[in-house]
């Protein structure tokens, strides 16, 4: 690891990168290591490997405990678990849904003939703004499909209050959200159903995978049958259904990280403190905060850019922080509404969604988990407060260069 403190010193002019390996957010954490191939070994000796094995309903059984909802089904991805609830809900028309979000949430509703109605965030929150809402609401909708983004809750009580008062469906994308709560409740209580991924980028993985929670004893059993090809029996079948079924090697990895949750979710906190101090220094980078009275997972270290104080391009600071080896994201650049195929379909759909474009433009993640350590987190708040002392000569100097994260859209 090389400090850097001078412009001249950058990777992106030449010099050695800070990093010799790249940082990644969302690098995967993993639990025990031993554990899970006792685990491993434990299913190639029954030869149970999905289907609803013994890991699975296990696995199930724990984030239900964890969530405090009464039923929890496991499947194969977050994204399947999103089509699938949307499908058991019976969600059609049109759906009201943020397009500050990871793509996932919106191809769930348009590959299922759905149409996405974008909504605009509070910019406070990055999550959908109930203020915002009612005026998308037209015959055609039948639900609302909210994103706690960042682990930071929706509103779910005014997002509740408009659903129930239109008679819409109210389904949450909880993908960055398990450990968290809203209120002192756990996310996984709220709307008719929650979906959770446990992709490996998630600070909880199962390497690929995602469940369903929810605390309606009928939606959740058509959720079961319509996971599995619609079977409710050895050839008895009651409903249209997918082979959406998480298998028990996922399930293994599942339970094993959980057993580590506690320790990947202080390590996360940890970090995120690390940067809050660095950070607090730098003029024009602002830290996004988490609300101390709930419990969250500090899943994601996220700064927003004031272009005006700082007197750089995120973008810029992008190509920086990429060239030293730090692999920072642009999450969700730049919306939904503006790549393909909605920019086609709803060419017209940046018009109301101000605060959409503007975090778009100004959101950085920075590398976070249990496998970073602190010397490595001032080391690039050392690189960030560089860029940011010396922006416009930055900015200068970098014009004349080529560049992979200007201008792309």
């Amino acid at each position: 690891m090389h400090t850097k403190s001078a412009l001249n010193e950058f990777a992106v002019f030449g010099s050695p990168p800070a990093f010799d390996q790249p940082l990644h957010v969302g690098r995967p954490n993993l639990g025990d290591r031993a554990r899970l191939v006792e685990r491993l070994h434990e299913i190639l000796d029954r030869r149970w490997l999905t289907n609803d094995g013994p890991y699975v309903r296990e696995f199930e059984q724990r984030i239900a405990e964890l969530t405090g909802a009464k039923h929890a089904i496991a499947v194969s991805n977050g994204t399947t678990g999103l089509e699938i609830a949307i499908r058991a809900a019976g969600l059609a028309g049109e759906v009201i849904v943020p397009s500050f979000t990871f793509a996932a949430t919106v191809h769930a509703l348009h590959w299922l003939g759905v149409k996405p109605v974008f909504c605009d965030i509070n910019p406070a929150t990055h999550c959908l703004d109930p203020d915002r809402l009612e005026a998308l609401i037209t015959p055609r909708t039948t639900g609302i499909l909210g994103v706690h983004l960042w682990g930071r809750p929706c509103e779910v009580d005014r997002l509740q209050a408009i659903a129930d008062c239109r008679g819409l469906k109210l389904l949450f994308d909880a993908a960055h959200a398990l450990g968290c709560s809203s209120q002192g409740r756990p996310i996984g209580q709220f709307g008719l159903a929650e979906i959770f991924s446990f992709h490996a980028t998630k600070f909880l993985n199962s390497f690929e995978g995602g469940a369903i929670v929810t605390n309606d004893d009928a939606l959740a059993g058509k959720l079961r049958l319509m996971r599995n090809f619609g079977f409710a029996g050895y050839d008895r079948i009651d409903e249209a259904g997918i082979n959406g079924k998480m298998h028990e090697f996922s399930a293994a990895a599942g339970l094993t990280n959980l057993e580590s949750a506690a320790a990947f979710i202080a390590d996360n906190r940890r970090n995120y403190e690390s940067y809050r101090n660095e950070l607090r220094s730098i003029a024009g980078l602002s830290l996004l905060e988490y609300d101390e009275r709930e419990r969250c997972n500090y899943q994601y270290v996220v700064v927003e850019i004031d272009e005006a104080v700082c007197e750089v391009r995120r973008d810029l600071l992008v190509e920086v922080l990429w060239a030293e080896n730090v692999l920072a994201r642009r999450y969700f650049y730049p919306g939904c509404h503006r790549v393909e195929p909605y920019r086609s379909l709803y060419p017209d759909a940046g018009s109301r969604l101000p605060a959409t474009e503007v975090v778009a433009g100004r959101v950085l993640l920075l590398p976070t988990g249990s496998t970073i350590q602190a010397a490595e987190i001032r080391a690039i708040c050392e690189i960030l407060r560089a860029a940011a002392r010396r922006g416009p000569e930055l900015t200068r100097r970098l014009a004349a260069q080529p560049l992979r994260f200007v201008n792309v859209v």
